[in-house]
């Protein structure tokens, strides 16, 4: 519960609100929660061949080793030993931890290839009805958009609804180093559109490298679309608890804990992202400077205090955001506890302007995507408090 008023009657009813809005969710949305995707599939198969594989002579190391272990096992190997095991084995590659993400890069390349050409293989398929053409049609599509030329895909894995994260700016030479991480409904088919493609993750992103160059135009940036963990699919049950949340933030800090250099990350996490940035906060790698919430629910704690990180915490929220219309509680691990931009939260609480409501908060020109670019670059001084105070720079 919230600790700003201890009213036993407003208790009762602020309990009774939120639990009225998640059963509005479940009949509007179904029970997302007992929805579980599969997890066989081209990726568990090539894990299996992994696990029985060899090079130089020596067993392959777990694919879930510790990213330092298996940076020590690439770094021990030839060029053409690792260029050997990225065309073998891709979507094991280019999707672990510890991996030189340039190897990253040449390995989900070719999954992405791979997968394409067996979305070929189905659209050809006489059986497939209509609705099943359409599928292959856009996955088909969404592979080969992914596999153009000069993208860097960090991962890749086509189990489920997908998984996917990709790079902007070089990784290796950044000072500063960015991460996306969205909310629901984020899957292989959402990671970019074309309309308002600045509330999809590679617009996010995209908008964000951009506006940190017009921020600090000498400082070399990378910022990463990170939609490497299974979302929420919809208002449902699972967006209402922090299971996925709690899964995703193991992904996020072997991701952190993987990435090369020592250049400082910060996070921004929009609405369900912010959850999952809340639950993972405490066991992140120091490099963690910065994480800056949009449009959250809720963080899973009471206040920034509690999230446990030496990290400065950041909050904003857009006057047309309908967040702001969702019980900010925690009754029975359901909600995701204090408003982050509340005063009594102890966040940095920054401008919003021009934000366009729950999904614009990247969205160019605005004063939250400016925020959002100065606090990646360390440019403290021109972020914008809201309110139009200066206490988010104390």
């Amino acid at each position: 519960m919230t600790s700003f008023d201890s009213s036993p009657t407003l208790t009762v009813w602020r309990t009774l609100l939120a639990l009225a809005v998640v059963f509005v969710m479940l009949a509007t949305t179904g029970w997302t929660a007992v929805h579980h995707q599969r997890t066989d599939g081209p990726r568990q198969a090539a894990l299996a061949a992994w696990g029985r594989g060899s090079v130089a002579g020596h067993h392959l190391p777990s694919a879930n080793a510790s990213p330092h272990l298996l940076a020590r096992f690439f770094a021990s190997l030839s060029a053409a030993d690792r260029d050997r095991l990225a065309d073998h084995y891709p979507l094991v590659v280019g999707n672990l931890n510890g991996a030189p993400v340039t190897l990253r890069y040449q390995a989900n390349q070719r999954a992405l290839e791979q997968a394409a050409g067996q979305e070929h293989e189905r659209l050809t398929d006489p059986t497939l009805n209509k609705l099943g053409q359409q599928d292959a049609r856009q996955t088909y599509d969404r592979y080969n958009t992914l596999a153009q030329p000069g993208r860097q895909i960090l991962a890749f894995d086509p189990t489920g609804t997908g998984r996917v994260a990709e790079v902007m700016g070089d990784l290796q030479r950044a000072q500063h180093i960015s991460i996306v991480v969205p909310g629901v409904d984020t899957n292989l088919m959402t990671f970019q559109k074309t309309d308002r493609s600045y509330t999809a993750p590679v617009g996010m992103a995209t908008s964000l490298y951009g506006a940190e160059h017009t921020a600090a135009p000498g400082s070399h940036n990378a910022v990463i679309a990170w939609a490497d963990y299974t979302a929420p699919a919809g208002l449902g049950v699972d967006a209402a608890i922090g299971r996925l949340a709690a899964e995703g933030s193991l992904r996020l800090h072997s991701l952190v804990d993987a990435l090369p250099g020592r250049a400082p990350v910060a996070l921004f996490c929009h609405s369900y992202g912010s959850v999952l940035c809340g639950v993972a906060a405490r066991n992140l790698p120091s490099r963690v400077s910065d994480i800056a919430v949009a449009g959250s629910p809720g963080m899973r704690v009471e206040n920034a205090a509690q999230l446990g990180t030496d990290a400065r915490v950041w909050a904003m929220r857009d006057s047309d955001d309908w967040i702001q219309d969702v019980p900010h509680l925690d009754v029975g691990g359901l909600g995701h506890g204090a408003d982050p931009v509340s005063p009594q939260f102890g966040a940095r609480v920054v401008a919003a302007g021009a934000a366009q409501g729950h999904t614009g908060y990247f969205a160019p020109g605005t004063e939250s995507l400016h925020n959002f670019a100065a606090v990646g670059t360390g440019e403290f001084g021109s972020v914008s408090c809201a309110n139009g105070g200066d206490t988010c720079h104390s």
